[in-house]
């Protein structure tokens, strides 16, 4: 409990990992990026959420994904309680709470993510293009042929922070635009509400009254028919009134199924650019930044490690930067090599390179140091011999975690201890010396295992 009080945060996006399993990861970003963990009293997480919308739809759709994910890594006797922000009632009752819920406002302007602009964002051959295109809509929203601008691509590929930073960069020029900042997710049930209400008027005002138009995901717009036919005429009013449109989907706007058709020849009147995932370089310049960014300094091995093995997205990259913090902080202990493959483990499905065993490093500890096998796994005490076997058995703790008893009865039946003093006796040459140093690196290389 106590580590949980003390690293609230670390704590809770330790949550948000967990429910990145079960959610996909439009709903993450559209409800969970948002949300604060601001404190932890009486056993329950307390979560600022931006406006009673969020909190709404969070308690009717994902109460239950929260316990669970709360449950798996803590108890399920902690809890949780959702507060809108600048609401500081820190003591009301929790979240199964009988109060009534305010009333929805749709009216949402400006809530963007400040922490997404063109300076932080990773610029490579995969993106380089849509965040160019981004930059001139930032400029001028509204004045150029870019409009709209749709930005598509797979999961996690940056396309929400190159949209959220158009709107901060456009506020930032021009503080008095009037910028809408909504998931299709959202946009949906805004409509939805306003038909059961009866304020259909005011939903199409403070969507036509906007700027700027960012909606996220519009792909989810698909098979809803009515929602697209408000969409197409807050589309047409923005277009012919000469404010920027900027949309995001996951695919290209001519291969989306489920839109109409009139909608789809509106997308493509405008500009579209992909993001493509990132490679190598990009990915290592990520996670460099991601770590500044959460007060991290690791190895460069480790960061080469990581993006030779989380190859698909941003998002799995910032999580595993995440997830090695949360871990760090909750269980004290140091970010090592251990803790490092453990989590790229955990984040890639449990295999890491080409499949390692022990008997994988002795064949490559063979092949580097010209000794047998045999030898090596003989007893033998010719000193190449034994440095190759020290070399092997300091391996096989470091890359796979092998039980100092497992690696003994392998080498001969050693003891526990002749293990122990091969480890530090390895460990202090490889800080040392030059040779053993490059000779660590060659092997791990080959094994796939390539921490450089």
């Amino acid at each position: 409990m106590d580590k949980i009080k003390n690293n609230v945060a670390a704590a809770w996006k330790s949550v948000c990992l967990e429910l990145e399993k079960k959610l996909p990861g439009h709903a993450i970003h559209a409800w969970f990026d948002p949300i604060v963990a601001v404190d932890f009293q009486n056993k329950s997480f307390i979560l600022e959420v931006p406006n009673q919308f969020s909190l709404e739809w969070i308690e009717s759709h994902y109460k239950d994904e929260i316990k669970l994910s709360i449950s798996a890594l803590f108890s399920k006797q902690i809890q949780y309680q959702l507060l809108v922000a600048k609401e500081k009632r820190f003591n009301s009752n929790l979240t199964n709470s009988s109060e009534p819920a305010l009333k929805t406002k749709i009216k949402r302007f400006n809530n963007l993510n400040n922490k997404y602009t063109f300076d932080n964002f990773i610029v490579g051959n995969n993106n380089e293009f849509a965040k160019t295109a981004s930059e001139s809509v930032s400029k001028n929203p509204g004045q150029q042929n870019f409009n709209p601008l749709i930005i598509y691509g797979g999961v996690g590929l940056g396309k929400t922070h190159l949209m959220h930073a158009i709107g901060n960069n456009s506020l930032k020029q021009n503080p008095s635009l009037n910028i809408v900042n909504i998931t299709s997710e959202q946009f949906t049930l805004d409509f939805v509400n306003s038909l059961r209400k009866n304020r259909t008027i005011e939903f199409a005002q403070n969507y036509r009254s906007s700027d700027i138009l960012l909606i996220d995901d519009i792909q989810f717009f698909r098979g809803k028919e009515q929602t697209q036919e408000q969409f197409f005429h807050t589309f047409n009013v923005l277009h012919q009134g000469g404010k920027q449109i900027v949309l995001t989907a996951d695919k290209f706007p001519g291969e989306m199924k489920g839109l109409q058709s009139r909608l789809l020849s509106r997308f493509q009147s405008g500009l579209s650019v992909d993001v493509q995932p990132p490679n190598f370089e990009v990915r290592v310049a990520i996670l460099l930044e991601k770590a500044e960014q959460n007060g991290l300094t690791l190895d460069y091995s480790i960061i080469e490690f990581i993006a030779r093995h989380i190859k698909n997205n941003v998002r799995e990259l910032e999580g595993t930067i995440i997830r090695l913090l949360a871990k760090s902080s909750l269980l004290n202990i140091e970010i090592n090599n251990q803790l490092v493959t453990e989590v790229v483990k955990e984040r890639v499905g449990g295999r890491i390179g080409n499949e390692i065993s022990i008997e994988n490093i002795v064949k490559k500890v063979s092949e580097i140091s010209c000794v047998k096998e045999d030898d090596i796994v003989g007893k033998s005490r010719k000193m190449e011999i034994a440095e190759a076997r020290q070399v092997s058995m300091f391996l096989c703790r470091d890359i796979m975690g092998t039980s100092l008893n497992n690696i003994g009865m392998f080498f001969g039946g050693r003891d526990h201890t002749t293990v122990l003093h091969a480890l530090k006796t390895i460990g202090k040459k490889q800080s040392s010396n030059d040779r053993m140093k490059r000779m660590i690196i060659s092997i791990k290389k080959d094994l796939g295992f390539s921490f450089l």
